[in-house]
């Protein structure tokens, strides 16, 4: 009996830290790749992406083996702290699923819905630094690319007309 629970505790524990494992590799892998201003290769943009797709089912599933593993341990492990271990990996890889369907790309370019002008002579562009201009009638404006490739959107109103400034 001793023996089959320290082997259950074993394919418990091995059953946990691969979950764990491969949860945290669908959040992170496509975070890292995917990461703004970063080099990115075609196969590792790729693979990023068919992991986006693909590791909220995988997370999911791996959060619901991480449960019959800590299941598993807690009947064979008597010794109350050391469930302790188990029973957190198994919180956190649940954690892990929820992460992995929040597009953290969306949080972190919002809309720039109330951009700041200055007077061209105030600003604090390089001369070859590049802009999107816009001219309405005999009010212009100009984007900064820098400023517009961390946002993406730039709503703005010109003249009385809405627009939106993208790339």
């Amino acid at each position: 009996m001793i023996d089959q629970d320290r082997s259950t505790r074993r394919k418990a524990v091995a059953l946990e830290c691969g979950c764990l494992a491969l949860s945290l590799f669908c959040v992170i892998y496509p975070f890292l790749v995917i990461w703004p201003f970063r080099a990115q290769q075609p196969g590792q943009l790729a693979a990023a992406l068919m992991i986006l797709r693909f590791g909220p089912a995988v997370t999911l599933i791996s959060a619901g083996a991480a449960v019959v593993a800590v299941v598993l341990y807690w009947r064979a492990q008597p010794r109350r702290w050391r469930r302790v271990l188990p029973v957190a990996a198994t919180v956190f890889t649940c954690v892990l699923a929820w992460l992995a369907r929040v597009n953290i790309y969306e949080m972190m370019f919002h809309p720039d819905t109330r951009p700041t002008f200055r007077a061209a002579a105030q600003t604090k562009l390089d001369n070859n630094e590049k802009v999107i201009a816009v001219k309405i009638g005999d009010a212009a404006r100009a984007y900064p690319i820098r400023s517009v490739s961390y946002h993406h959107v730039i709503n703005d109103l010109l003249d009385k007309v809405a627009l939106v400034a993208t790339y």
